[in-house]
């Protein structure tokens, strides 16, 4: 019982989805509606007034005797009325909808991806729902806008039908019989072969989505080297295929019941309704003489004209329906409440910060899968502090909670000493300025890639000075176009093909560049020998005063200048202090740091204990 009323509120929301897609093309494009349900008119008066009334009209002339005159009248006021509306048909395919779609498809994208924008990160990295994503991007607006057109053909579809009907009913009330057949063949076998096509679509999206993932890593730059000179090739062909096997097996799932249900729709639809209605008009001419040849040749094209509205509308019915599946995606994605909104409001935070505290934090991206257990720790005044440990000891996820990318499962951040919850969250990131460890270089200039769409009083001289902190600017100087340069070959051939180094210089140059209270270096040097990474860090002290410096580091070589250290581990700090002090203590800090000391010299003094604690 609840079953059929969820798949009754089900059905009623498809349905609904094309009333939504109405909706939001007349918030875009008026316009296009008001035309959309014009052209439907027009057209269905133009089908029904030729198969029935002109058709009458013509046989009535020759059985009356009317004059050749007046019958050329008629139909030279038909031939020039119907110009007008092949005029407006041009007008409506060649110039109003490839104008107006370039306006719908515009602005239903920018809300796309100001939602993208919107939603949590964490939202991304759930497969279900990246899942919804995609196919709420899988031609939104070209479904908004056939919906609307689906909506309009099946409203006035009704009243044409009924008009066909009715001409049928005066001359014969038992030929309206025939219209049961179509009715069956469209609404039930066409209503079970529509489940079955929004089925397939639903089964195959994650095998579509693997193989246009094989697609990107074949045709993109960015993966040619590792193509060959590894087997990387075969394997992705080895995905490729599994998709295709996957998308056989979903088409063989419903191939039977498909076959089925085609035939038994053709046979109720076309069939039985053309053959039934000849048989029973020529009974009816021929048989018992009761009808005449004027009337067979109105019943006939007004039954084969019903039989084809119904035909077309019940195609408008099953494509609305399926679209309102598709839409169901684009409505769920865009009516999602975020649990972290980028438009938050409340409090605007000072410009600068004094403190920063974690008070017992605790956090699982999976749940009963804690990455951060209970962390304490406080920052406070103008320090360069250190976040240190092995691989998933948690210390990007701090950065990320810091940022409210995430919010903590138990516990609160507190930002001057405020719950960062409170604060209006677009000014409160403004804080901030970062350069992360997954970073990605944008297909723009290098000063773009620097200065990232914010606005600066001089954004040359910003740009510039934020290459020189990064060690990066004697580079920038070489390329032809300079800071100019695009930092991709994807769009333009003059592109700069720049090392891992030097990219990661550049990422850091944007921390470098914006004007915050708080600037974060996550694994910036990663990329950089240790030369190069002496130099960035030295950079990063130099330009660290007048606000709180925070990086992340596996090297410890890179952290011995910090304020404080603060080293992590199973998600939680189990030492911190200065690097001089954590040496003294002989802890897990001061045998890490010994060991990646051997590592970088090859003095075997090294290995005799004989390291400094300075």
């Amino acid at each position: 019982m609840k079953e059929n009323k969820k798949n009754k509120k089900s059905k009623a929301r498809v349905f609904a989805n094309n009333s939504y897609a109405v909706k939001t093309v007349w918030e875009i494009s008026k316009k296009r509606v008001i035309h959309t349900a014009l052209y439907s008119i027009v057209g269905y008066v133009e089908w029904i007034f030729m198969s029935v009334f002109f058709l009458r009209y013509v046989i009535h002339a020759i059985e009356t005797g009317a004059s050749f005159e007046k019958a050329l009248f008629f139909i030279g006021i038909c031939f020039v009325v119907f110009s007008l509306f092949a005029m407006y048909g041009s007008y409506m395919n060649s110039v109003l909808i490839p104008y107006t779609n370039t306006k719908i498809y515009r602005e239903l994208y920018k809300r796309l991806f100001a939602k993208a924008r919107n939603v949590e990160l964490r939202c991304f990295e759930d497969a279900d729902f990246y899942n919804k994503y995609t196919m709420a991007l899988d031609g939104a607006a070209d479904k908004m806008t056939k919906s609307v057109t689906f909506f309009f053909d099946v409203i006035f579809g009704v009243v044409a039908a009924a008009v066909a009907f009715s001409s049928m009913f005066f001359i014969d009330p038992y030929s309206v019989l025939f219209v049961i057949s179509p009715i069956i063949g469209n609404f039930v076998f066409g209503g079970l072969m529509n489940k079955i096509w929004g089925g397939r679509y639903t089964d195959n999206v994650k095998n579509n989505r693997r193989a246009e993932y094989v697609n990107r890593v074949m045709h993109l730059a960015e993966y040619a080297k590792e193509i060959r000179f590894s087997n990387i090739h075969d394997l992705m062909m080895n995905r490729y295929n599994e998709s295709v096997k996957g998308n056989q097996a979903v088409a063989d799932k419903y191939a039977k019941k498909a076959i089925v249900y085609t035939w038994a729709q053709n046979v109720t639809t076309f069939a039985l309704v053309f053959e039934g209605i000849m048989i029973y008009a020529a009974y009816r001419t021929i048989i018992s003489q009761t009808m005449g040849l004027a009337e067979l040749a109105i019943m006939f094209t007004a039954m084969s004209t019903s039989s084809w509205i119904l035909i077309g509308m019940f195609n408008d019915i099953t494509e609305a329906l399926k679209n309102g599946e598709f839409l169901e995606y684009f409505r769920t994605f865009m009516e999602y409440k975020e649990k972290i909104s980028e438009n938050q409001d409340g409090i605007i935070p000072d410009t600068k910060v004094h403190s920063i505290e974690f008070r017992d934090v605790s956090f699982e991206y999976k749940e009963n899968e804690p990455v951060i257990n209970h962390l304490s720790f406080k920052i406070e005044g103008d320090k360069v502090c250190a976040l240190v440990g092995h691989n998933g000891a948690g210390k990007s996820t701090i950065i990320k909670l810091l940022f409210r990318l995430y919010d903590p499962t138990s516990g609160e951040i507190l930002v001057n000493g405020i719950n960062i919850k409170e604060y209006n969250l677009k000014a409160y990131r403004k804080l901030f300025s970062a350069a992360f460890q997954d970073y990605k270089v944008m297909a723009m200039s290098v000063k773009y890639n620097v200065l990232m769409g914010e606005e600066f009083e001089n954004p040359e001289e910003t740009a510039e000075h934020a290459l020189q902190c990064s060690g990066v600017w004697e580079k920038i100087q070489s390329l032809p176009k300079g800071m100019d340069t695009i930092m991709t070959k994807e769009f333009d051939n003059e592109g700069a093909l720049l090392s891992g180094g030097e990219q990661q210089k550049i990422v850091v140059a944007r921390a470098f560049a914006k004007k915050a209270s708080v600037k974060v270096f996550d694994e910036p040097s990663s990329a950089l020998d240790p030369i190069a990474e002496y130099e960035l860090y030295k950079g990063i002290m130099d330009e660290s005063k007048g606000h709180i410096t925070l990086f992340i580091s596996h090297r410890l070589s890179s952290v011995k200048d910090a304020d404080m250290v603060f080293m992590l581990e199973n998600g939680t700090i189990i030492e911190e202090g200065t690097h001089k002090e954590l040496m003294s203590k002989n802890g897990q800090y001061c045998e890490m740091f010994t060991k990646q000391a051997q590592n970088y010299l090859a003095d075997e003094s090294f290995g005799k204990g004989e390291i400094s604690h300075e």
